[in-house]
């Protein structure tokens, strides 16, 4: 069994932390004295917006309702991308490890919001409008953040669907949340392991007859098949696409993404996240439980 003890916190990193015993115990009680005046600090101070609020919250957890910043608007990836440009844009924002030793890739800001905005572009041309919703379906490749952040840009609803699912598990997440648009990949690699994740995609679309697009970024160089009225190669639409693309203007409470339950007791359930309630907890979780600091690789 393992050892059940504490262990000391490094000098060097307790002398800049950003939270200690005293600093969390002095917010717990802000937010459970003032939660209103509590949640609108940190709103200010954690996130860019387009417009505030004219109420912070309106909660019944008894009734399982949660409402936030009514009338505010914001943009996620704005938030994630375009806000850090002026001071940032030369920095590394994305550290890709692949499968195999060599095979690795760093996107600074500049890159990453181009990267988007060519995305998002391919997306509206594909005639995805604003709550529409988008299945990923990607092994771990930096095309998936930007997949998400695109879908942020244009205020579509992305859902996430893990590169293991097999085939009937898509196919359900896609139906529940009715998706138009699925992005895969010809295949995935893990643990040295061949992923056919196109050819997955191919079996579960069978039973999608809505979904009019299938955007397949080339990650292994397998042999795919193709069906040409509604598969369309990632890096050659990417391509061609206008680097820029306005971020669309989203209330508080708009749809940000849907995440599906494992399935393992029953159907898969899906849970809906809004935009600025989860992108908030998002950033304080980040600075104040996993302490980071400028210059930290995460």
């Amino acid at each position: 069994m393992p050892e059940n003890k504490p262990y000391p916190v490094p000098a060097a990193a307790r002398s800049r932390t950003f939270i200690d015993a005293a600093a969390y115990e002095r917010l717990y009680a802000e937010s459970v004295q003032d939660p209103d005046g509590f949640w609108a600090r940190q709103a200010s101070e954690f996130l860019s917006w387009e417009r505030s609020w004219t109420r912070v919250q309106d909660c019944d957890l008894g009734q399982g309702m949660a409402r936030w910043f009514a009338g505010a608007r914001l943009n996620v990836a704005y938030n994630c991308i375009d806000r850090h440009l002026p001071a940032r844009a030369e920095q590394v924002a994305i550290i890709w490890e692949g499968d195999t030793p060599g095979s690795d890739a760093r996107i600074t800001y500049r890159d990453l919001h181009e990267r988007v905005c060519r995305l998002a572009n391919v997306l509206k041309a594909r005639g995805v409008r604003k709550g529409d919703r988008v299945c990923i379906y990607l092994p771990m490749i930096p095309e998936a953040a930007c997949a998400m952040l695109a879908c942020a840009r244009i205020g579509a609803v992305h859902s996430v669907v893990f590169g293991g699912f097999s085939p009937e598990s898509l196919k359900d997440r896609i139906l529940d949340s009715d998706c138009r648009v699925l992005i895969t990949a010809d295949g995935g690699l893990r643990g040295g392991k061949h992923i056919p994740l196109k050819a997955n995609a191919d079996l579960a679309l069978e039973h999608c007859p809505d979904v009019h697009t299938c955007l397949v970024v080339r990650h292994t160089g397998c042999t795919i098949a193709w069906h040409a009225s509604r598969d369309a190669w990632y890096h050659e639409l990417t391509a061609v696409a206008a680097p820029e693309c306005a971020p669309e203007s989203m209330d508080a409470e708009d749809p940000l993404f849907i995440l599906y339950t494992s399935g393992s007791t029953g159907k898969p359930k899906g849970v809906l996240h809004t935009s600025a309630g989860y992108l908030l907890q998002a950033a304080m979780t980040h600075k104040y439980v996993f302490d980071y600091h400028d210059g930290d690789i995460y």
